[in-house]
């Protein structure tokens, strides 16, 4: 059975999608991108305030789930440019210091609203 996940301290879904699904100990977080739910848009800055609005739009959804970054196991990184990948990388090591997930990291030729990234999730109990 499946669970749908939402939380008000993410963005909303701007399309036919869930924050995040929940099924069988598993999580299931849409890939997320800066937009600071406070106020509905894009941060302002560069790569490594869009990956921190990022991280932390993706803890809100695990905390609303009752999951940590702990129990994250799969993260895909989205980037519009690979020059961004070493910088992306030291924001996003902060949150997974120890016993990392596995990961991916493409660059893709756009993101949805312009961003600079997109990260989405899966995680396990």
């Amino acid at each position: 059975m499946k669970k749908v996940i939402k939380t008000e301290k993410a963005p909303a879904a701007i399309g036919p999608y869930s924050q995040a699904i929940e099924a069988n100990g598993m999580l299931f977080i849409s890939g997320q991108i800066p937009v600071d739910p406070a106020i509905g848009k894009v941060v302002e800055g560069g790569i490594v305030e869009q990956t921190e609005q990022v991280m932390k739009n993706i803890g809100a959804i695990l905390e609303e789930a009752g999951y940590s970054y702990s129990n994250v196991i799969k993260s895909t990184c989205l980037l519009s440019d690979m020059a961004n990948f070493k910088a992306m990388n030291e924001v996003y090591g902060k949150y997974y210091a120890v016993d990392a997930p596995a990961r991916a990291a493409f660059a893709v030729r756009e993101l949805p609203m312009g961003v600079l990234v997109e990260i989405e999730t899966i995680a396990v109990k």
